[in-house]
């Protein structure tokens, strides 16, 4: 689709966002802008643009995620190339945001390092930010610019009703507390019942589930969550409705960051399907999982978002069908 007003328009990536990237301007029908990232032989990195951006509304595409401080640096390199290169505007497309699960104080003595992430990116000169499936709503606020913050329900809602019918009687179950509002509005949105469990986290590394609040007898299980990470708070979940008497499991995630043991543990589990998206690049780190494994695009929703930014649009058609954000 070719959209008006795109000649003032660059989409940028960073080196692990050029693949999403590129589905997004396949979407508004606008080629890549041309940029490249060279890399030192000390580690330092040169953003150098390869076009020319005065007076243009630029968008970096650019995925936080592992290793997150190559690629946090990187962000901040491109801002300031962009800013440097008199570009009109430049708003920042953060398909998965690192250091999201920093965002409070919840003992002594620890930073707020998603805050000061978010100051970062301000000090930067960015204008704008667009960003997917926040760890916590909350991180909105952090920016002292405008945040327009996306969720991928729409994506997941699309491929779970053109398989709704295999499903059958379906159970949406939250695997903490934090999630019941997304849960619940998958609920709403796909038919089915609600359940909650219980967590108790030991370590970073170590989750522990005791309880459940619901019935999950005899039905299809799907779990959802803006992440899956190390993977033991999923699997302790599935394990524990599965003795609960469910028939089969899925578990569902926007970032599939899946780091440390997280695939081995997912062979292990009674899981039978992981549904995630491409926020992170997914490469061949997740070939293990095999046909368990299923990637959707979020290119089309994000491409839909930086038109309407672009052209000074409302986003919220994106809004109308979601189930809500994590707390």
């Amino acid at each position: 689709m070719t959209m008006d007003g795109n000649n003032e328009l660059r989409v940028f990536a960073g080196r692990n966002s050029r693949v999403l990237a590129e589905q997004v301007c396949a979407h508004m029908g606008i080629a890549i802008g041309e940029a490249r990232t060279d890399v030192f032989p000390d580690g330092e990195l040169l953003v150098r643009l390869e076009e020319d951006v005065r007076g243009r509304d630029c968008y970096v595409i650019i995925s936080t995620c592992s290793p997150v401080n190559d690629n946090l640096v990187e962000l901040l390199i491109f801002i300031d190339c962009l800013k440097r290169a008199s570009a009109r505007r430049v708003t920042i497309v953060t398909p998965y945001f690192g250091y999201g699960r920093q965002d409070r104080k919840d003992k002594g003595r620890v930073p707020i390092t998603a805050k000061l992430v978010a100051n970062l990116i301000t000090a930067a000169r960015a204008d704008r930010v667009l960003a997917l499936d926040l760890h916590a709503a909350q991180i909105q606020g952090f920016f002292d610019l405008p945040v327009d913050h996306l969720s991928a329900t729409p994506v997941f809602l699309d491929y779970f009703q053109s398989i709704r019918d295999r499903l059958g009687d379906l159970c949406m179950v939250s695997p903490d507390v934090g999630n019941v509002k997304v849960a619940e509005g998958f609920a709403n949105l796909l038919g089915g019942d609600l359940a909650i469990i219980n967590k108790r986290r030991v370590s970073g590394t170590e989750v522990v589930t005791e309880h459940i609040i619901g019935s999950v007898r005899g039905k299809t299980v799907l779990m959802f969550d803006d992440m899956i990470s190390t993977g033991g708070t999923i699997c302790e979940a599935a394990k524990l409705v599965m003795e609960h008497g469910a028939v089969d499991v899925i578990a569902a995630a926007t970032h599939g960051v899946l780091c440390g043991r997280a695939i081995e543990k997912l062979q292990a589990s009674p899981i039978s399907s992981v549904v995630i998206t491409n926020t992170i690049p997914i490469d061949g780190r997740l070939d293990p999982l095999g046909d368990r494994l299923q990637v959707l695009c979020v290119g089309e929703l994000l491409g839909e978002a930086v038109h309407r930014i672009h052209n000074n649009l409302s986003l919220s058609a994106l809004f109308e069908r979601t189930a809500g954000t994590k707390r």
